[in-house]
């Protein structure tokens, strides 16, 4: 018997994590490492890529270890958060600078001129994307503009350009492979979705040399090779895949019309829409889902800015709370209560789908005097339930039909509360796997695939399995009544309209 084991790689927004399954999509080793998060500004967001890529080696090998030794593991897939941007010279393998995160809006006021100027309608035709700072191409820009010597060494071709699963490949590969996959491509603001190519005009619009972009291949395919002084010997990398797209395969959302909604640093919901690259007109997202075989899968998406940093303001911003297994018991300490409703809108770097505001900001609004700690830690949690039925509201009125269930994983929906939660505010069953963290599983379904340790599919389907269930039990009228209060809420902290 050869190595039949699958070292999964999640690049996440505050923290990496790898981990070691079976040929049967079991996980049987785990690390994983924080890392800085950088501040330099209102609205800024900034890492370190060189965290980035210690702590990437630290919990490869840490894993590897754990599992058993190098000698069980086949294959390589890598997850990564999206939209983060590094540029980096291919000569001594060194970044600029820090990477600019997805989070960061200093490209908001370059998206209001490109707004300005009518290039909203081209930018999504093309991309699926509604002209924002959360994708990649503003933030290439912005690095680009630094010094004329940037601007030459891009143009000379010696400057790299990648989101974070593009950078790990290369320092994987040790500078022999420069490319991505098809999801991470549709993040960026510069590939056309449906020709599935780097687009010149965009690249021209955003002053991006086209020298710098890496290859796009296949969700599932051959990335190459580990240099083998990393861990011992070369593996194959056989897969990259987005955050999202990770958990979408994760979750066996195979089907058109399947959704999952994965709660993270954010909260991201997928609809599959099949070979259809549908448009949204309440300000969802067309992406890529994966492409497997040259065949696309498309999707819409919704995404939402905060939701585990709201409960990570709460513990490390203010104290309020301890852990984040706290919020549960508080939360449900005032289950049944007659209390006045307090809301709480976490738009600390700005508001995504279906507002797309950069420059709200949060609130916690409808505090009295009987307003305690627990009041707040349950509106914390309650905003990520009220933020995902706003999105699924936006599906519908694009025509989706209601899914029969929502599927849920991340970190947050270990609290059984918020699971409860999420199934009343949106009037729909919820369901949780039992392995949560489905980002770094679809990673490993995909790489199992691309190594062939899984023959299809409907062999991954086959490997979901159910954990925990809620089915709606809010009765209609006080549902309504707090979805009410939650839009007059979210009206408070929106942009007021120009002119």
């Amino acid at each position: 018997m050869g190595a039949t084991h699958i070292l999964a790689i999640d690049q996440g927004t505050t923290s990496t994590r790898a981990v070691v399954f079976d040929a049967k999509g079991a996980a049987v080793a785990t690390a994983q490492k924080s890392f800085r998060q950088i501040f330099p500004k209102d609205g800024w967001v900034e890492h370190d890529p060189e965290d980035i890529w210690n702590t990437t080696l630290e919990v490869c090998r840490t894993a590897i270890e754990a599992a058993g030794g190098i000698a069980a593991i086949a294959t390589i897939g890598i997850t990564n958060q999206r939209e983060t941007t590094v540029v980096w010279d291919k000569r001594t393998h060194k970044p600029l600078g820090n990477a600019i995160v997805w989070q960061d809006r200093r490209g908001a006021a370059r998206c209001d001129e490109l707004r300005g100027q009518g290039k909203a309608p081209l930018i999504q035709k093309k991309t699926g994307l509604l002209i924002d700072s959360y994708f990649s191409a503003t933030k290439v820009e912005w690095i680009l503009a630094q010094s004329a010597e940037v601007r030459t060494a891009a143009h000379d071709g010696h400057l790299a350009f990648g989101t974070i699963d593009t950078f790990l490949l290369w320092r994987l590969t040790g500078g022999k492979v420069h490319a991505t996959d098809a999801t991470n491509a549709s993040r960026t603001m510069l590939y056309d979705i449906h020709r599935g190519v780097w687009d010149d005009e965009l690249l021209a619009l955003f002053n991006v040399p086209k020298a710098m972009m890496p290859e796009v291949r296949d969700t599932a395919a051959q990335f190459g090779e580990t240099d083998k002084t990393l861990f011992g010997r070369a593996i194959p990398i056989t897969a990259v895949v987005g955050d999202q797209q990770g958990a979408l395969v994760g979750q066996a959302c195979f089907a058109p019309g399947c959704v999952k909604s994965t709660y993270g640093t954010g909260c991201f919901v997928l609809v599959n829409t099949g070979e259809k690259a549908l448009v949204s007109k309440h300000r969802l997202l067309t992406t890529i889902a994966y492409r497997l075989n040259g065949v696309t899968t498309y999707a819409l998406e919704g995404s939402i800015f905060n939701a585990g940093t709201v409960i990570q303001w709460l513990r490390d911003g203010v104290h309020m709370i301890e852990s984040s297994a706290e919020s549960e018991k508080l939360a449900a300490s005032l289950d049944g209560a007659a209390d006045s409703h307090v809301y709480f809108v976490p738009a600390f770097t700005g508001l995504g789908a279906p507002h797309w505001d950069p420059n709200a900001r949060g609130a916690i609004l409808g505090l009295t005097r009987d307003s305690g700690t627990a009041h707040i830690v349950r509106a914390a949690l309650e905003s990520v339930c009220y933020q995902t039925n706003d999105l699924l509201s936006a599906l519908q009125q694009d025509g989706i039909a209601p899914p029969p269930v929502l599927r849920v994983d991340g970190g947050m929906v270990a609290n059984n509360w918020l699971v409860q939660t999420l199934a009343d505010f949106t009037g729909l069953p919820v369901e949780r796997p039992v392995y949560g963290e489905t980002t770094v599983l679809g990673a490993a379904f995909l790489a199992g695939l691309g190594a062939g340790l899984f023959a299809s599919l409907d062999e991954i389907k086959a490997a979901w399995k159910l954990d925990f269930s809620a089915a709606p039990r809010l009765p209609a009228a006080r549902r309504a009544e707090l979805l009410s209060g939650w839009n007059a809420a979210v009206g408070r902290v929106l942009t007021p309209p120009r002119g």
